[in-house]
């Protein structure tokens, strides 16, 4: 994303100034006289309507943006940095806040911070710091003391320039939720709700697809579901074979040794194109001058899944835009169909046969198609983002497991 932030580094970042590369935009601040400056913190109405009689813990996470201090916030939204932590990580401070009942709501404050908004339900996460900062839950791994604990998180940014918020999907599929924003004149935008019936759909999906697909699905030992893992951490876990996107990358190579994929990185600046062709084991980009901008090696399936390794997206104007498109074009499987990337809509999306079902089937089950299904499901776009220039409240609403 940089708009959302991996559990693959284990600490919290800053993902505020990559977001414009995401978007294709050149600004996100408007002018000063614009409108009115965002207040230090903002309300966030957090409303149970889960159907489950788990008591619900509420945490929020992140990095001050005065300070680039990494803490929490308490339910005033007075922020507090993290103690020091030890090698091995010690017990973080406990920063839950006791959530509200079913169909019941509470109302919290949010300050300035790029972070995270976790929930549990029916036991507290187990944070822990380390020397580097906050350890974060990876259940992926089995020694992970959170594994058997159903928690989920939102991702948002609170600046100067408004709020954003957005639910993800990224590093696993759990407790359902949405997220939302109201603005001055009282509008409020949401995105995150599934479609009735598509929390059992998107598991149910995942069972029927070959391949390993259904070992996502992560169960406590008595059964319940926790989650399902996302592809790339399910590739880390054992769960899903590490060749499962090997075919399709195969032909992709093939097809751009003898045919140029152009990519067009920025929805505001059309003119900027660059030119992939594979010589060598290599895919090169050239610049519209034909010097070489920058080469990939070819991914192998971790590196598609997690947009990093062969893949990696650094925040720059460059190789970071190109990688973003080749990573959504890979996981869309849509780099053999279109040599213009990135795709202007989603009807070609997840068609080949060897693709990022896990994706494929949040978005099918999404009420408005949008999800951070992988890292960069932004470009173009598609992904379940909200955002104001002036919020008046931002909103996280617990879904039914349905």
């Amino acid at each position: 994303m940089s708009r959302r932030v991996s559990t693959r580094f284990r600490t919290l970042p800053c993902w505020a100034s990559a977001l414009l590369l995401a978007l294709g935009m050149t600004a996100l601040a408007p002018e000063a006289s614009a409108q009115p400056a965002v207040p230090s913190t903002i309300p966030l109405k957090f409303t149970n309507n889960s159907g489950r009689g788990d008591q619900i813990y509420v945490y929020t996470i992140g990095t001050l943006l005065s300070t680039g201090q990494q803490g929490w916030a308490d339910a005033s939204g007075t922020f507090h940095p993290w103690p020091a932590g030890g090698n091995p990580p010690t017990p973080a401070p406990d920063a839950s806040i006791a959530g509200p009942a079913g169909g019941q709501s509470l109302t919290i404050r949010i300050p300035k911070l790029s972070g995270r908004v976790y929930f549990s339900y029916g036991k507290k996460i187990d944070f822990r710091l380390t020397t580097g900062g906050l350890v974060q839950p990876a259940v992926q791994n089995p020694s992970d003391p959170n594994r058997n604990i159903l928690f989920n998180w939102s991702e948002f940014t609170l600046d100067d320039s408004g709020l954003y918020i957005n639910s993800t999907q990224v590093d696993m599929f759990s407790a359902p939720y949405a997220v939302g924003v109201q603005g001055a004149d009282g509008s409020a935008k949401t995105t995150g709700h599934l479609k009735p019936g598509g929390y059992n759909g998107v598991l149910n999906a995942l069972r029927a697809q070959g391949g390993g697909w259904g070992k996502l699905i992560q169960t406590r030992p008595d059964g319940t579901v926790l989650r399902a893992l996302s592809p790339g951490h399910g590739i880390e876990a054992g769960a899903l074979p590490a060749n499962t996107m090997d075919d399709y990358i195969n032909r992709v190579w093939q097809k751009y040794a003898a045919t140029t994929l152009t990519v067009t990185p920025f929805a505001d600046r059309p003119n900027t194109k660059y030119f992939g062709r594979v010589s060598g084991g290599v895919m090169n980009f050239t610049n519209g001058s034909g010097a070489v901008v920058t080469s990939f090696q070819k991914p192998d399936s971790d590196s598609v899944f997690g947009c990093y390794k062969r893949l990696d997206a650094p925040n720059d104007q460059v190789r970071g835009p190109i990688s973003r498109t080749l990573c959504a074009g890979y996981n869309r499987t849509t780099l053999l169909t279109n040599p213009n990337q990135p795709d202007t809509g989603d009807a070609g999306f997840y068609t080949d046969g060897v693709t990022n079902h896990y994706a494929r089937v949040i978005h099918g089950q999404m009420a408005d198609g949008k999800a951070y299904a992988f890292a960069f499901d932004d470009v173009g776009q598609h992904e379940s983002l909200v955002h104001d220039g002036n919020p008046q409240q931002a909103s996280i609403t617990l879904d039914p497991f349905n």
